[in-house]
């Protein structure tokens, strides 16, 4: 039974209570070795039986550590973003912090420095800045020295460590698929022009092309919605056989504008998406997509985050690329007439 007290229970009641030193109760809070499991299982039963909660804010005063990180990201509600943002609280929790999020509606340098200062000013151990865009990546100059600080994406910013998707290499392979499956050349339809994820999918998609001495058609730009890609899919030219679509709920709205034109997939045209959505696999037909392992995002920016707390020199340089997956389904075929 769970003893009710006038005050909350401090470490000196579970210390009482399991017959044990103030010490041996923090060494155990702490997860620290050296602890008999008999002991150790008896100071948890006492801090379960008390209702003992650490205080936090008197524990990061004593140890200049607060076991926050914080974490700066844009429109959660888009899957790129809110998957990065799962896969670094993963990876925190699993390294034994806490995160705490502002998520920005609108990107500029000035809500990103801002960002930064509010997080900082909580006293947290370090920052990862999910920084998808332009104007993010060069706010990370904002980041103060003393702050260990790492950027998703981030671009070219040299100020802190990057950990990115390979971008490139995942249009690259997209391309590449469709070609190997006899297309003369592949469409595309892009992402915003100020999103980096989108400028390093171009670059794939135009590398691919001009590596194999084909066409290299113009540009179809959306938004990242499904609403785009179905106005994409209507500008769709006829001859187009083949489109890599630079994600894949614009590639839902291209699948319904394309049906909607009497155009089968894939017997008339082939279509690729990026991200890999749990739906992909649920379309109609099932989505070739190239899959973003977001997990391994989220575990070498804590890596890093981690490395210039325990005062890594390297970890305060570094630039970790996670390379991107081709996932085959039913939505690419070879050309008519093949």
């Amino acid at each position: 039974m769970r003893v009710r007290a006038s005050r909350p229970p401090v470490m000196a009641d579970v210390a009482r209570v399991a017959g044990v030193s103030h010490q041996t109760v923090s060494r155990v809070l702490n997860d620290l070795p050296n602890v008999h499991p008999s002991t150790r299982k008896r100071i948890l039963q006492a801090i379960e039986e008390l209702g003992y909660r650490r205080n936090l804010s008197a524990r990061a005063l004593v140890t200049r550590h607060s076991r926050v990180l914080g974490v700066v990201s844009f429109d959660t509600t888009l899957y790129g973003p809110a998957s990065t943002v799962h896969g670094i609280e993963q990876a925190a929790r699993a390294a034994g912090y806490f995160i705490s999020i502002v998520s920005l509606k609108a990107i500029t340098r000035d809500s990103v420095k801002e960002a930064i200062q509010h997080l900082a000013g909580q006293g947290i151990d370090g920052i990862v800045v999910v920084a998808p865009q332009r104007q993010a990546a060069q706010a990370l100059a904002s980041v103060p020295d003393n702050l260990p600080a790492v950027a998703v994406e981030g671009g070219r910013a040299r100020k802190v460590p990057v950990v990115s998707v390979d971008q490139v290499g995942g249009a690259r392979l997209a391309v590449q698929h469709l070609l190997d499956l006899g297309h003369e050349t592949v469409w595309h339809v892009a992402g915003p022009d100020d999103w980096l994820e989108a400028e390093g999918r171009i670059k794939g998609w135009r590398d691919a092309l001009e590596a194999a001495g084909r066409r290299v058609p113009d540009v179809l730009t959306g938004d990242w919605s499904p609403r785009s890609g179905y106005e994409a899919g209507l500008r769709l030219p006829a001859e187009a056989t083949a489109v890599f679509v630079s994600n894949d709920q614009m590639a839902l709205g291209l699948l319904r504008a394309l049906s909607e034109r009497g155009i089968r997939v894939p017997d008339d045209v082939s279509v690729v998406g990026f991200d890999d959505l749990p739906e992909a696999e649920f379309f109609s037909p099932p989505l070739t997509t190239v899959r973003q392992d977001f997990a391994l995002v989220g575990r070498h920016s804590i890596e890093l985050l981690l490395g210039q707390l325990q005062k890594d020199p390297p970890a305060r340089q570094r630039r970790v690329a996670v390379a991107a997956n081709l996932i085959p389904r039913a939505s690419t075929a070879a050309p008519p007439g093949a």
